[in-house]
């Protein structure tokens, strides 16, 4: 677990510069209407829903902003039509990178994914060509404010695979399908969750340097501008003075 250790923290440094990019309320907008779109406004059947509502509770979302996102992914107002796909390639030094997408425009989309990959170092590869290196987990990130052995017990009570005490936090690992289900009971026993998410975890770390380091930092920041990327993963390892 010490990769996913690793992963979790570089992902919510990641995550934090997101945010302030400003960008959280629209890729939660178009999760939710995936998810609807997908599998339906009642998220009691709906765990992707149920997912999606609670990112979007958690960052902050107006009720009435999150309810029509809703009903325009569930076909009961009008909205965009996003088709939701993934593209997989390398960086520089050969660290494997995944994009999830959402678009309503897929040809115009991989068209300038495939420039900045090539502009900077990367190429996109076929379906299949990285993801075989990483895993679809559940991770959830409880502060570190309560007994650790109790938090573990519950966790796994819960339905959680593994449990991680990090420097800060707890990690807790679960099947996807559980994420939510684990998260909220851990809420309900007063512990706090900072974040739940299902994300595409590295099975191995792969590490880089120099300018080959240089130029991935500025590709991926690029691609995580990107309007159209949801959410990107790859293999690289960063020291803390990397980022």
């Amino acid at each position: 677990m010490s990769g996913h250790s690793k992963w979790s923290t570089i992902k919510h440094k990641k995550a934090a510069l997101d945010a302030k990019r400003g960008k959280v309320f629209t890729k939660v907008i178009k999760e939710l209407m995936v998810a609807a779109k997908s599998g339906g406004s009642d998220p009691d059947s709906n765990p992707r829903l149920r997912q999606a509502i609670s990112t979007a509770k958690a960052s902050n979302m107006p009720n009435d902003t999150m309810s029509r996102a809703i009903q325009k992914g569930a076909g009961e107002l009008e909205g965009v039509n996003y088709e939701e796909i993934s593209y997989e390639g390398y960086g520089p030094g050969g660290v494997a990178i995944i994009m999830e997408i959402m678009t309503d425009n897929k040809n115009r989309t991989v068209a300038e994914i495939r420039h900045l990959m090539s502009k900077y170092g990367g190429n996109l590869g076929e379906n299949g060509s990285v993801s075989w290196m990483f895993e679809k987990l559940g991770q959830i990130t409880l502060s570190k404010n309560s007994d650790e052995e109790k938090a573990f017990d519950h966790a796994l009570e819960f339905g959680a695979d593994d449990f991680n005490a990090l420097e800060n936090t707890f990690l807790i690992t679960a099947a996807p399908s559980e994420t939510v289900n684990v998260a909220e009971a851990m809420t309900e026993k007063g512990y706090e969750v900072i974040s739940s998410e299902v994300e595409m975890v590295p099975k191995n770390m792969m590490k880089i340097s120099g300018d080959q380091l240089k130029k991935l930092v500025l590709l991926l920041s690029l691609l995580e501008e990107h309007d159209d990327i949801q959410n990107i993963y790859s293999n690289v390892e960063f020291e803390e003075t990397d980022l």
